[in-house]
């Protein structure tokens, strides 16, 4: 079976595929079991009706094989390496895949450049290729890198004077925690995670609907980078911050942080009209698949759609697995209010919604004293009515019958004859053997495939 021309030869039972003819191919008489010495696959329950079927639909239209090849002993693999499991295995002894380890720091001839383990890295392979480190940058030109990296803004007049001034050994030190500590800083690297999940605030496709509070989740990762919330903690709201039983509260702004992460999953093309609502939701989930898996794995999982990933250790089934939780949420708007807030007033509101049962329940008790008199009352009405509409019909076909006399009686006295029958037509054709008019002379005739003309 590794090539083509392999079953067509077949063996001493002779050819195992008959193109065309399913029935008469040996192969699916054994994947059917319906040869009792040659039963596959062997050893083995049989495969699935649908499996079968395919084969069956394979066969009759030709069995097509474009391996035209017999492959060679190179090309040939052993049977336990083949298959998902074996590759999965394989992908998974890759170097990015590995537990991250905290390599020996190198040694390096220029010892007095830098004592920084991440300089000592650079620098040996410079060294290793003869190359020389550039020299010191100046107070002013390291000072401006760093509030553009950092802010993304240049450093102010007085800034540079003030760094200029300082003679202190922790000058650049001080400066930078200050840059970490302007807002600025927030709201320059936010801007970095917006564009791995793709943050909008519309959905595009036809009328490019309005995503409602957009910039809250904005406002929120800005927050968070300035505040140094821990990656982990960042990650779990991201994914399920709606969920955590210990949410991240933001009491000076009287918000549930950890509510807000989960924003960036509404943030996707919306069919605004779709044709096809199943197909609108497939585009949707697959596009929350591919942004998760990138941001958050480095991974295009998205890639696995359609077949196992061509490159990474990511199977079709794992796709799936991720599509059926995505899938399973809904859209939908969520009180990110502090839950301290929220109890504002409980207490108040528990009382009054008391006061409320308390009066419905009184004004229903005492509705339901006068129901039967009511219940007696409507059935009485709508007797009348129904007494009333049978009058009108009766004297609506007495009018009906007077009018008709007086028409008569008129068209009698003109010498006309009245009836209220429809007037005889002056021509009909059956159309089933010829086109002769059975009441007239308006005879036809055929012209054409599609033409009519009255001979008259």
């Amino acid at each position: 079976m590794d090539f083509r021309d392999g079953p067509l030869k077949g063996g001493d039972s002779g050819p195992a595929l008959i193109p065309g003819n399913a029935t008469k191919s040996l192969l699916i008489q054994s994947i059917r079991h319906e040869a009792s010495d040659s039963k596959m696959p062997k050893d083995r329950p049989q495969l699935p009706d649908a499996v079968i079927a395919d084969f069956v639909t394979w066969v009759n239209q030709g069995a097509v094989d474009p391996r035209d090849q017999r492959p060679t002993a190179s090309a040939s693999t052993p049977t336990d390496n083949v298959g998902w499991a074996a590759t999965l295995k394989a992908r998974k002894d890759w170097w990015s895949f590995q537990p991250v380890q905290k390599p020996a720091v190198p040694k390096v001839r220029n010892d007095v450049w830098s004592e920084h383990p991440v300089d000592r890295f650079l620098l040996a392979k410079m060294e290793e290729r003869g190359l020389r480190p550039s020299p010191a940058a100046s107070r002013k030109s390291l000072l401006r890198r760093v509030t553009f990296a950092l802010t993304g803004l240049p450093p102010t007049v007085d800034e540079i004077e003030d760094f200029r001034r300082d003679a202190s050994p922790d000058a650049y030190e001080k400066r930078v925690d200050r840059l970490l500590d302007s807002p600025r800083f927030g709201e320059r690297w936010a801007r970095y995670w917006m564009d791995l999940v793709r943050y909008c605030e519309s959905h595009g496709s036809q009328g490019d609907p309005e995503l409602p509070m957009a910039w809250r989740y904005r406002d929120y990762l800005i927050r968070a980078f300035n505040g140094d919330v821990p990656y982990d903690q960042f990650v779990r709201e991201h994914i399920a911050g709606d969920l955590l039983p210990s949410p991240r509260l933001n009491h000076a702004e009287g918000l549930n942080e950890s509510m807000l992460g989960p924003a960036h999953l509404r943030m996707v093309e919306f069919g605004y009209v779709p044709v096809d609502a199943l197909d609108d939701q497939v585009k949707v989930v697959d596009n929350q698949i591919d942004v998760f898996s990138k941001a958050f794995l480095g991974l295009t999982v998205s890639c696995a759609r359609c077949h196992d990933h061509k490159f990474d250790p990511i199977s079709q089934k794992d796709f799936y697995a991720l599509y059926g939780i995505f899938a399973s949420s809904r859209p939908g708007q969520v009180v990110v209010d502090d839950p301290t807030l929220l109890r504002t007033n409980r207490s108040e509101l528990a009382e009054l919604k008391t006061e409320i049962r308390k009066s419905l329940c009184d004004a229903w008790s005492a509705a339901a004293a006068g129901l039967g008199t009511e219940l007696i009352e409507q059935a009485a009405r709508s007797a009348e009515k129904e007494r009333v509409t049978t009058g009108i019909h009766r004297l609506s076909s007495e009018i009906a019958e007077v009018e008709f006399r007086a028409r008569a009686e008129l068209a009698r006295q003109r010498g006309a004859v009245f009836s209220n029958r429809l007037p005889a037509p002056l021509a009909r054709w059956s159309f089933e053997e010829d086109l002769r008019d059975a009441v007239g002379a308006m005879h036809g005739r055929a012209k054409a495939a599609l033409s009519f003309v009255a001979a008259v």
